[in-house]
């Protein structure tokens, strides 16, 4: 079964345009209002215990699709299935094993970590004693037990975000939304934060998952779709979206005396060569086979090399190329 299915969804605002002022009379003259579409016949699926990746850049339409998918916002047309359910027609059920963390979501500042967990476990009917034994479970793995009594207006970033992360666990989800879940975190932060949600993906959560950070996207997502303007332009994997930037294949090599260099732009695998300090910038067709022709080469000539350093297409490349051409 899949985790999300989603059927043709499009959703459209109308935003009231701004009246204009005549010049006699001074009065705001009325004008039609203007519809704006912000996704426009979306279709995907997220499987059953995978990490998707949403990514797109800002105003593509990300933020009304989560807002859809979680049931606060109602689409237009089309359909959203969770676990084989409409969550239009069930949302009380499909909402309990669903948990969310927005970007602009903040913890409650004058409450303990303890009492920000055991309050929303109440807002979830959980009973009292259970409660309290699932709060502590998870403030132990995420590592606030000991300041489970400090309010958290006393927590770092990092510890916030934690403490989000736990408040949207206490109902046990099935389904975890994420957006930016390492935003703005120091480099040990981020690297809690995504090996717990590497974690409870081993355990079989299904997480949905928007970032800006190309890096986590890569790290984390089996799976990635991108949307812009509000149609989805490409959903593939990581390394099959990077495919599509193999004119960055290249290698940077180094050498002894790189005045010495005769015959490298002959070489078979080489597109072209540009001169830096102290070596070459190759761009190449397929780094395995350059890097045995440039290593023979240097042998041939009794060149010395000093440092080979291979560009891999990344995630970013994919993703920039992808959307300046438009899918």
């Amino acid at each position: 079964m899949n985790a999300i299915t989603v059927n043709n969804l499009s959703k459209y605002f109308k935003i009231a345009k701004q009246g204009k002022k005549s010049r006699k009379s001074k009065e705001i003259q009325k004008s039609k209002d203007k519809t704006v579409q912000a996704i426009d016949n979306i279709s995907f699926v997220v499987k059953e215990r995978e990490i998707f990746g949403f990514l797109g850049p800002n105003g593509a339409g990300k933020t009304t699709t989560i807002r859809s998918l979680t049931g606060v916002l109602k689409p237009t047309k089309g359909r959203i299935k969770i676990f084989g359910e409409d969550i239009w027609n069930h949302p009380i059920p499909i909402k309990q094993i669903i948990g969310n963390v927005p970007e602009m979501a903040n913890v409650y500042m004058d409450l303990t970590a303890l009492q920000n967990l055991t309050f929303i476990g109440e807002l979830y009917g959980i009973h009292k004693k259970e409660n309290l034994n699932r709060a502590e479970i998870l403030l132990k793995k995420f590592e606030l037990f000991e300041k489970r009594h400090f309010k958290a207006k006393k927590y770092s970033k990092g510890m916030k975000q934690r403490l989000l992360l736990c408040m949207a666990l206490m109902n046990k989800p099935k389904l975890l939304f994420l957006d930016e879940p390492v935003s703005g975190l120091d480099i040990q932060s981020a690297r809690v934060i995504k090996q717990l949600i590497k974690d409870y993906n081993k355990r079989g959560m299904t997480i949905f998952l928007t970032t800006h950070d190309m890096g986590v996207a890569n790290e984390l997502c089996d799976r990635i779709a991108i949307i812009n303007n509000g149609h989805i332009i490409r959903l593939d994997t990581p390394d099959n979206l990077k495919k599509l930037t193999q004119d960055y294949l290249a290698i940077d090599c180094y050498y002894e005396n790189a005045q010495q260099i005769k015959g490298i732009k002959n070489l078979m695998t080489v597109k072209e060569v540009q001169e830096i300090k102290d070596g070459y910038h190759i761009i190449v067709e397929d780094v395995n086979d350059a890097l045995h022709e440039i290593v023979n080469h240097a042998k041939l000539n009794n060149l010395k090399i000093t440092q080979l350093n291979t560009h891999q297409p990344t995630l970013e490349d994919a993703f920039l190329k992808i959307i300046e051409g438009g899918g």
